[in-house]
């Protein structure tokens, strides 16, 4: 039986706000974030399945993230954005062709079909192609845990690599003890109010999942490039309860029973997974490189998906949010887009498969 969804939230943050605490001691980056992973993960070795939050928590825990991306953004930043176009675009087709070819990897090694197996390890978009897995052909229940688990090694390793690679000086965002305190508090209500307010209805009109941290980002971000707010900024309480949500929400995916269904492919997946994070950490390199960008920035940027995750560790790190925001959004669309074509693509190829034999 699953416990209902305010139990889970409120189970969740109270163990998630004990791990954050000793994360936090450790000096790790994104401790709010990790802390909730684990405590999701608790609950849901707990109960045989997942374990469901409170829709609106998960709405506004993305909401929240998006503001906080959007209060960083720079005209500087869009400038450099726009002159890297085609370095971006080169990184998003390789990391696309990556994913891809670990997921025929996948599906030569174990009895699946090639649809499961490509969208199993496409790198972004997890909640996305978890949602139509049976609407394109692949089997819904590999595909959501091996996303799931893919998030899941993105955000278990990105405050060890961060911390141990990039030593960055946390806390200078996403998870600040007490941002927006101080005289601008008025200033800071009105600009988050705004900003989720306008944005969620924003999101309202436009039926596209990840819309609930684009639409908040988007609007923040044009009030913070108006700045007739002044220096407003998120709480630091709401955005480490936002974080502690989103590691929730993706830890109540890894239940007993899920992750024993599919124990087979479990040491394939984890390796080609682990190929997959290697690889896309020497393209962050080679961007960084090329570009100019500082390396925690380009890294961050070329993860394989854990999007609102990377997003709230660049905004905690001193990275440049709008930078690795723009490369994981072109990533995450070009995805959503190419699902429903290589499904059809798939459909077509087997239905002249039939005919010839």
């Amino acid at each position: 039986m699953i416990a209902p969804p305010a139990r889970v939230l409120v189970t969740g943050v109270a163990v998630g706000a004990v791990v954050r605490a000793g994360l936090a001691l450790l000096a790790l980056p994104s401790p709010s974030l990790f802390g909730g992973l684990a405590a999701g993960a608790v609950l849901a070795f707990g109960s045989p399945r997942a374990p469901q939050l409170p829709r609106w928590s998960v709405v506004l825990a993305q909401a929240f993230v998006g503001v906080t991306i959007g209060e960083t953004v720079t005209l500087s930043a869009l400038r450099q954005i726009a002159a890297d176009w085609p370095s971006v675009l080169i990184v998003t087709v390789v990391t696309l062709l990556l994913s891809l070819l670990a997921g025929v990897i996948l599906a030569r090694l174990h009895p699946i079909s090639l649809a499961t197996g490509l969208f199993s390890m496409a790198a972004g978009g997890a909640s996305g192609i978890t949602s139509i897995a049976d609407e394109l052909g692949a089997d819904a229940r590999v595909v959501s845990i091996l996303q799931y688990l893919r998030v899941l090694l993105v955000l278990v390793t990105l405050p060890l690599v961060v911390g141990l690679v990039f030593h960055p000086q946390t806390g200078q965002g996403g998870d600040a003890a007490a941002g927006g305190a101080g005289d601008g508090w008025v200033a800071s209500a009105v600009f988050v109010a705004l900003s989720v307010g306008v944005g969620l209805g924003l999101a309202r009109l436009v039926p596209v999942s990840t819309f609930t941290l684009i639409g908040p980002l988007a609007v923040a971000g044009g009030l913070t490039l108006w700045g007739g707010l002044g220096a407003a900024q998120t709480p630091g309480l709401l955005v480490s309860l936002a974080m502690l949500a989103i590691g929730l929400q993706v830890g109540v995916k890894f239940t007993r029973d899920s992750v024993r269904a599919i124990g087979r492919l479990l040491p394939a997946g984890l390796v080609l997974i682990a190929a997959l994070l290697i690889l896309c950490g020497v393209l962050g390199w080679v961007l960084s490189q090329v570009t100019g960008v500082d390396p925690l920035t380009t890294y961050l940027a070329t993860t394989p998906g854990g999007l609102f995750a990377v997003l709230a560790t660049a905004t905690d790190s001193g990275a440049e949010p709008t930078y690795v925001f723009a490369v994981q959004l072109a990533r995450l669309l070009a995805i959503l887009a190419l699902a429903p074509l290589l499904a059809r693509w798939l459909r077509t190829r087997q239905g002249a498969w039939t005919r010839r034999g």
